[in-house]
């Protein structure tokens, strides 16, 4: 008699908790980066790649493990992610009570960026806890779960940006440092308590075969089922022309998220010359919003499709965008950022309501291509968009969301097409999970 822990709801807080502790982890590192400058008296490009480390092992680490759920489920991954964090974050904590500020200089760089890059490992939590809530629930109900999931879980950055400034102003940097690694050791702990595989694979840990574990765990209303390995998932995920498609579509909005994250208060400074604490506000506003109107998004995924949910949410970024563009007035512009704001977080909920529709036979490798390669868009926007403002000056704030029209653009016509070739359930063959 096999004994099954859990239900798709607590899989769903598991692994929501565990996203939001690991990317609240390093929500520190890319605005306190200044700080390590003033000691280690580095050249922009360093201090740039220095903030970047995070998020650089935060995407690529996605594609692997994301994969790996569909070989152990969910848990597993999760914890040496975290763990791989926790194991960052004491370092730089531990550089900075024993060398910051007097003995910190150049020489420790490679030593912080290693760092850096271990911290930003509970950033890749992300795609595993999308490939874990979808083998938790039924297709009719994840584009709710997922945006949930997704939705609550990024708001850690914003959250986190409010209080950092009440951090460093009570505990220094270094203290500032050591409470997050509490914050991580603690979440971490609660995710070992609280995180739950889905069913086939607690099954499949007990002894059962794939077939039994299939046919259990249909019985408790699980849906999904893996391909087989690690290297099977990202292989059959890459066939399949419909994971390119989704990769280009988070690009534009997930990539684009981040990218306005890091861009925003520049342009609000720069542009409109607001104060700081205004540009952050704003900033904030943004992220904060792109990440709980996600959880509407799925919500609407889940009654109209994630075909017509992407070309609506895509159509109000390409308008925000087109305003932002023109926009040389203060109020029109807020304006324009929210419609931004609200077409990537419903975009980004549609996404993920596509992944297991559209690749349902390898989840984990799909969620993994499109969340590792969509965030690279947070890299490659920021340098388009800076260089309208080296050839035109400050008029090139606004001239650079062009670059938003033209993904947007792309963006809708590739989710036409994946509406016009969108097989129903009824039609698709039968998902068989392999030995």
């Amino acid at each position: 008699m096999h004994r099954l822990k859990g239900s798709p709801n607590e899989g769903l807080f598991g692994a929501t908790l565990g996203f939001f502790i690991g990317f609240a982890a390093v929500s520190l590192y890319g605005p306190t980066a200044h700080k390590f400058n003033e000691v280690m008296h580095l050249s922009p490009v360093l201090v740039g790649l220095l903030v970047a480390m995070p998020m650089l092992s935060g995407s690529l680490l996605r594609i692997p493990f994301s994969a790996w759920v569909d070989t152990t489920g969910g848990r597993k991954p999760f914890l040496v992610l975290l763990l791989l964090s926790i194991v960052g974050m004491a370092g730089i904590t531990g550089v900075l009570y024993t060398l910051y500020p007097d003995q910190l200089n150049a020489g420790y760089y490679p030593l912080v960026l290693l760092l850096g890059l271990l911290s930003g490992c509970g950033i890749a939590t992300f795609s595993v806890g999308i490939s874990q809530v979808s083998y938790w629930f039924p297709q009719a109900r994840q584009g709710w779960a997922l945006g949930t999931y997704a939705g609550i879980g990024n708001i850690a950055p914003g959250l986190f940006a409010f209080l950092l400034p009440l951090a460093l102003g009570a505990w220094g940097l270094a203290g500032s440092y050591l409470a997050w690694l509490i914050f991580l050791i603690v979440g971490t702990g609660l995710y070992w308590v609280t995180g739950r595989n889905a069913w086939f694979f607690q099954l499949r840990d007990q002894g059962a075969s794939v077939e039994e574990a299939k046919q259990v765990a249909q019985e408790h209303g699980q849906e999904l089922f893996p391909a087989g390995s690690l290297m099977d998932s990202l292989k059959i995920s890459a066939r399949v022309w419909k994971n390119w498609v989704l990769v280009i579509l988070y690009f534009t909005t997930f990539g684009g998220f981040i990218a306005l994250t890091a861009w925003l208060p520049t342009y609000w400074k720069s542009f409109f010359t607001v104060s700081a604490v205004t540009a952050g506000t704003l900033t904030a506003l943004y992220s904060i919003l792109t990440s709980v109107i996600r959880v509407v998004g799925g919500s609407v995924s889940d009654r109209i499709g994630g075909e017509n949910t992407a070309i609506l949410s895509l159509a109000t970024l390409l308008v925000g965008a087109a305003l932002m563009t023109i926009s040389h007035n203060y109020a029109l512009s807020v304006i324009s950022e929210i419609l931004m704001a609200l077409g990537m977080g419903v975009n980004n909920a549609a996404v993920f309501k596509l992944v297991p529709q559209e690749v349902p036979e390898a989840v984990g490798g799909a969620a993994g291509w499109v969340g590792g390669l969509g965030a690279f868009g947070g890299f490659a926007i920021p340098p388009v968009m800076g260089a309208f403002v080296r050839a035109q000056g400050d008029a090139g704030y606004a001239s650079g969301f062009v670059t938003f029209i033209g993904l947007a653009i792309l963006s809708l016509a590739l989710a036409y097409v994946l509406k016009r070739t969108h097989v129903r359930p009824a039609e698709a063959a039968p998902i068989r999970a392999n030995p």
